[in-house]
This record gives C-alpha cells, structure tokens and sequence, in this order.
C-alpha cells in the first residue's frame, strides 16, 4: 500500500536541506521586547502593566475575560518602558507592552509543576493550558484549551498530531520531533488521557524519516498512538486534509474537527503542553527556523517573544546578499513583513529570507482556461472563477461557489502558467465579505 495522503495539492522543492541539520540553538535577546496584545485568534488581551513597572520571566502581562482568548506572559525580567501602539507583522499597529530587559531573566513561579498529571481531572488539564497561554503553534494561534473543550456530546475518537511540516524551507517541527521526541510524546499522553478510549496519530511527512523514527521509539510502550508516515504532499498539514490522510473522513463546508470526532494539535503545541502541566511553564518562546537563500548562515532558534526579527536575522549571520522579501512563516502560507522591526509571536514558525530570484513575481497575463488551478485545488474549489468574480465585486456568487472556503493554501498560484493571483484575490474576497458581515 502506499503511503497516505489528501485528494490534490502540489509537489513544491522543500529547500529544508539549507536548516534540516542544524540543531536547536538558544537566542538570548539583546534589545527592547515588544509584546503585542494580539497574539491569537480571538479577542485581544489587555495590558496587566502600565509604564514603570518591573517585569519577570512567566510573569502575566495580558489577558482577557473573553472565552476566546490566551494570556500573554513575559518571557524576560525587567522594566516596562511604555504600552502602547507597535507594529505587528500582520502590517497593523497593535497596543503593545515594551520591556527593557535587563538580562537578570529573574523567574515569577505561578504555575504549579504537576508531574503527577495522572491524577488531575480533564477540567483542571485544561485549565493549566489555558493559564499557560498556550495557542496553536503552527501559525493559525487558535487557544488551545477551546479545540480541547468540544461541545457536550461531541464524539471524540482520534487526537491528531500534525506534525506533517509540509511547508517548503521550515524545520523547527522537524528538530523539535528529534531533540524532544520525549516529550512530545508524554504531551501527547496528557491529552489522551482526557479523552479515555481514543486514539492518537502522529502525522509526518516521509521526507522526515528521522524524526518518524525518533517518535516511534518515545511513543514505544503507549499502545494507543500510532506514528503515520505521510506522503509528501502541500498542503498535507491543513486541519482538513490531514484529518482526510490519516481517517479517510471529510469535513464538510463550515464544520470544524470535532464534528468528525476529531482533534488536531500542532506537534509544537504538544509539547507546550507537557512543558506547562509537567514543568508548570507557561508559554513564553519557541523554535523557529530562520532560512533561505539571502540568509548567511539558516538555522532553527528558540527564541523568547517579544525578541526583535532583525536580532533573530542577526544570530543567523545577518544576510548574504539584500533579500526581496522576508516572510514570517513559510513562502506559501506565510505572511511578508513590511519591517523587521517586529517581535517574535506566538505564531512565528520561520523568518524566510528570499533573494530576487526566489521572490520573483511575474506579470499576469489572461487565463488560459487550462483548469490546472482547479486540479491542485485541495477544496475542489474554481480558484480562476473565484478570482474573476472578486475583480468584479461580485461577492454574493463568490460565496455562494465556496470561496469562504477557500484556505489560501497558494496551490493554484503556484501551478498557473498566467501567474494570475489567485490567492491574493480570493483572501481579498473573503476579508472584504468578514468585513460586510461585521458591518450588519
């Protein structure tokens, strides 16, 4: 048999070669830290501190009463220089908290180590993750104590590891996968025993077959996880296209995971997990990879929040030649930083440095009708008609064709010989209708 995977989706070079072997190195900050209150999907945090203020390492500094939130804890001691508007890599100007670090890294203990967890309760697990301030790590920055509280009733039968890592040039998933397989694997022990009975899957890419190894061997004695190699495929890590790779079940239009009893946890995520039950941490830094062609010397950092991307581009020995773009992410799903004047988030999964021939954008020209964008279309979506109907404004038949499906995955940007924006314009399309719904 071969190996699993999802209908459609595209075969880009993954270019992880140039950080793939490079260990997990520590950045200690040298500059100011800029925390953004906004640092996941849901209502922005407010800010515990004001002006003046001394600052320690796990210390709270935002949070929020709303359900659909995660605090934000500092990840230096220090003093509070000002709140106030700072620029986000998103392009926004978000209310920010701004410490001087003063390079002490003096601790505030206010979780509890649980190395016991099997006693603890779903409720109290699930509390502690909350209080860490945990989100998904794999860019989307959802709060992770809400996709482990489905609705009463909810059927749940698989938790998913996605550790498919399927975006070109990023490797922090892959060295997490061999230099905490431990870990991981007791993160993942955690979840499960919030769930009695279910099973788990860690889902990897067969471009990985190191790291499928290592969570064979830490996963060894737990009977109810599996490790599942994956054919290497974009966008295997999609919520949706690898629940279909690893269940075979689809997730219908506007329904989330748990109505096919599933869960899905970034890898990085469970291990954030572990380290806040186990060790009583809450979320302050994380590994990421800083690569690609115009980078002098790629690698893969744990870096502290609030650390500056032009610090992180230096501790990779600054840039070899003027790159065209930087991405925070990866090049196909990432987002471009107007500035590297901007802190390291929750979310910050890879600093991508690409030079003029890697970040070659090419004029459109008229479609062809070839129909190859609607043949890599994970959705089964037509991404040419999509496009045509936003250029019109015709937002009523764009949603009703699906485009609020529409995941941005770039696959029909990549395959199509105009090099029509098709991406861009179907993400244009959905924000311009979220924002008419907001407005009614």
């Amino acid at each position: 048999m071969g190996l699993l995977t999802f209908k459609k989706g595209i075969h880009p070079s993954d270019r992880k070669n140039l950080s793939m072997h490079k260990a997990i190195q520590d950045l200690l900050p040298k500059g100011n830290l800029v925390f953004p209150m906004q640092q996941h999907i849901g209502a922005p945090c407010e800010p515990l501190v004001k002006k003046g203020d001394r600052v320690l390492v796990g210390q709270k500094i935002g949070e929020s009463p709303a359900f659909v939130s995660a605090p934000i804890y500092s990840s230096v001691s220090g003093t509070v220089l000002d709140v106030a508007p700072k620029l986000h890599s998103n392009g926004t100007m978000v209310t920010s908290i701004i410490v001087e670090n003063d390079n002490i890294y003096e601790e505030l203990q206010t979780m509890v180590p649980h190395k016991d967890y099997e006693k603890l309760s779903k409720p109290e697990l699930v509390a502690i993750i909350k209080e860490a301030g945990i989100v998904g790590m794999g860019g989307a920055g959802f709060p992770t104590h809400i996709k482990l509280t489905p609705p009463e009733g909810t059927n749940i039968d698989s938790i998913i590891v996605n550790a498919a890592e399927c975006e070109p040039y990023l490797t922090c998933d892959h060295r997490m996968m061999l230099e905490k397989s431990n870990e991981i694997a007791e993160g993942l022990k955690i979840i499960l025993q919030m769930f009695p009975g279910v099973k788990g899957y860690i889902g990897i890419e067969h471009n990985k077959p190191d790291a499928i190894e290592a969570m064979k061997k830490a996963t060894a004695n737990q009977s109810n996880v599996q490790v599942t190699p994956l054919q290497t495929k974009y966008p295997q890590g999609a919520e949706k296209q690898l629940i279909y790779a690893i269940t075979g079940r689809e997730l219908p239009s506007g329904k989330l995971p748990a109505d096919v009893s599933c869960i899905v946890q970034n890898v990085d995520t469970v291990f954030e997990i572990y380290n806040a039950v186990v060790n009583g941490k809450p979320l302050t830094e994380r590994v990421l990879t800083v690569t690609g062609e115009a980078i002098q010397n790629p690698l893969n950092l744990r870096v502290k929040f609030g650390t500056s991307i032009n610090e992180v581009v230096e501790a990779a020995g600054g840039f070899k030649e003027t790159p065209v773009k930087v991405i925070s992410g990866g090049p196909l799903m990432g987002t471009t930083l107007s500035s590297l004047d901007t802190p390291v988030l929750k979310g910050t999964s890879g600093v991508l440095c690409l030079t003029k021939e890697q970040a070659r954008l090419e004029e459109e020209s008229s479609c062809i009708r070839c129909g190859k964008c609607m043949s890599v279309c994970p959705m089964f979506l037509n991404p040419t008609k999509l496009n045509s109907l936003v250029l019109r404004g015709n937002y009523e038949d764009f949603e009703k064709i699906h485009g609020m499906d529409c995941i941005e995955c770039a696959c029909c940007s990549y395959v199509c010989p105009a090099k029509r924006h098709l991406t861009q314009t179907c993400r244009e399309g959905k924000r311009t209708i979220l924002i008419n719904r907001r407005k009614k």
